[in-house]
């Protein structure tokens, strides 16, 4: 049995509604395509608290502040993987603040290593006091 030609029609309309209209398939696409920041951890913050502290007439750009990031991260996996290592030569399980401590001693040079030892210590104490 033939079709009608208003069949036809009726196909060719839809066809052309359907190009011309958004597919609701599509509309609810892009709200899933919508992309939500990658949030990323930085010490940037803190960096800035701390110059502040020190001299709180000087600023900071944000190269150097990106420097400074990247210095504090390089330095954080260093004693990480030091104590790491440390803690798998003495067959331990588990970093301590021993193994911190040691690590730091080992990573950082000399007076540096004495004042970050002291303030570890101290921060530990005040942890453990709370």
């Amino acid at each position: 049995m033939p079709l009608s030609v208003g069949f036809y029609a009726l196909l060719m309309y839809r066809k052309v509604l359907a190009e011309k209209l958004p597919k609701e398939s599509s509309v609810t696409s892009d709200k899933k395509k919508k992309r939500t920041k990658k949030s990323t951890e930085t010490y940037k913050i803190y960096i800035f608290k701390v110059l502040k502290q020190v001299h709180p007439d000087i600023g900071i750009s944000s190269k150097a502040m990106g420097i400074m990031n990247s210095f504090i991260n390089d330095i954080f996996e260093e004693l990480a993987h030091e104590a790491s290592r440390l803690a798998r030569y003495n067959k331990k399980p588990t970093i301590t603040s021993r193994e911190i401590q040691t690590a730091v001693r080992l990573v950082l040079p000399g007076e540096r290593a004495k004042h970050a030892v002291s303030e570890g210590t101290k921060a530990v104490a005040k942890f453990t006091s709370s």
